[in-house]
């Protein structure tokens, strides 16, 4: 497909070491987890964590507080200072803050990217994707997501309500084990291809 030959020729390499969400492959890795994540203490005070930085947080509470019943609470690099309308509440991007929201939160409705996903899904917390639109590893981790039954909005679906209800309203049944084998995975690669 189109997407192989791009990558191919755009960073071409002898020797492949790659992770995403599942061991496609043998040189294909589970995420790798940061220790910060790794190390909170995960609890469910029933709100969501949002994270679009691709959409003005101004647009994200017009259509959020259509859903009250929940707390939103959205990290936005689009205001430099903390808000709320209503049952959505804004505020700057603060890794610390954002890693304790998505700690304790219900779920979490980010973008298509692959840390944030890997991360929530390890914490065993619910998840929705809206990938960018033209971006293409965007739209193969939401791909990759959406095979384990994981919601995904895509970019042509302009009403998101929906999809954001069923995300509230129903529980999502994953179990992903993310060990932490960082070392090994060095350690393999070290072996395996560093010139003596």
């Amino acid at each position: 497909d189109w997407g192989k030959i791009i990558l191919s020729r755009y960073a071409p390499t002898t020797h492949h070491v790659g992770f995403h969400f599942d061991r496609y492959d043998d040189f294909i890795y589970t995420p790798v987890i940061r220790s910060e994540i790794r190390n909170l203490i995960v609890t469910n005070l029933g709100h969501y964590t949002v994270y679009l930085p691709a959409i003005d947080d101004k647009d994200l509470v017009k259509i959020l507080k259509q859903i009250p019943q929940v707390r939103w609470e959205v990290f936005s690099k689009h205001t430099q200072t903390n808000y709320n309308d209503g049952n959505v509440f804004v505020e700057p991007v603060n890794n610390e803050k954002f890693n304790k929201s998505m700690a304790s939160c219900e779920g979490l409705f980010t973008g298509g990217g692959f840390e944030g996903p890997a991360e929530a899904l390890f914490l065993g917390k619910k998840l929705l994707v809206a990938p960018m639109r033209f971006q293409y590893e965007q739209q193969c981790n939401a791909y990759a997501l959406k095979q384990f039954g994981l919601p995904v909005i895509w970019g042509s679906n302009r009403n998101w309500l929906p999809v954001l209800r069923e995300f509230v309203n129903n529980p999502q049944e994953h179990q992903f084990n993310f060990p932490d084998e960082t070392a090994m995975i060095v350690d393999q690669v070290v072996k395996k291809y560093a010139k003596v």
